[in-house]
């Protein structure tokens, strides 16, 4: 009858159906950081942040700080600091292990400079296969192509390596450079959320978008 639960065995039984093969073993030999994974492109590569990049991130972020605050959500008071970073690197690790994020960091190829960040939470295994996606990069390496190499990097390594389904994103409306990056890497516009994320201090909407693992490349 309408409104009546599923039962039980009928829900499990359904799940095993849609569920997916298991996504290729990463490393678990990690504990304080993530593991050593590396994605090479032409101009860019990633890699999981890691302690030593402490001074090189925080640096960037204060030079960025103008640029980025208002996409972002409020940073605390000890945003930049050692302590911080590590507490952020040991959660990173913690998401990895327990296949709930993955996040990287993007260096350039020519001299290995620190550009900005990469990264997928919220990853829900089972009937959804999916996760959302959340980048940043420094400001004197916007408008570079940075990040669309990231992300076509990034790209195969959600639907190849971790075999998720679909991938999902959102933007303030008024975030004209993430939004038309999400549309030139092929993500649909799917929506829009009122209200959707604290970002800078106050409740904003978002533009929500996604991409499905039959519609990249």
């Amino acid at each position: 009858m309408p409104g009546s639960l599923t039962d039980a065995a009928d829900t499990a039984q359904a799940r095993a159906a849609q569920t997916p093969a298991e996504p290729v073993p990463l490393p678990r030999l990690f504990s304080f950081s993530p593991p050593p994974v590396r994605l090479a492109g032409e101009r860019v590569w990633l890699r999981p942040p890691e302690r030593a990049d402490w001074q090189d991130w925080a640096a960037l972020r204060a030079e960025s700080r103008a640029f980025l605050t208002p996409w972002e959500p409020s940073w605390p008071a000890d945003a930049l600091s050692r302590s911080a970073f590590r507490r952020r690197v040991a959660r990173y690790a913690v998401d990895w292990r327990t296949d709930q994020g993955y996040s990287f960091f993007i260096f350039g190829r020519r001299n290995g400079r620190l550009l900005g960040g990469i990264g997928l939470s919220n990853v829900r295994r089972g009937v959804a296969e999916t996760g959302s996606l959340g980048y940043w990069v420094g400001e004197p390496y916007a408008r570079h192509g940075v990040m669309s190499e990231a992300l076509a990097l990034m790209l195969d390594f959600c639907f190849q390596r971790l075999r998720l389904h679909r991938i999902e994103a959102a933007c303030l409306p008024n975030n004209a450079a993430s939004r038309g990056l999400l549309l030139k890497t092929g993500f649909r516009e799917e929506g829009y959320a009122r209200k959707y994320l604290c970002i800078d201090g106050k409740w904003q909407d978002h533009v929500l978008f996604a991409m499905l693992k039959e519609e990249w490349r």
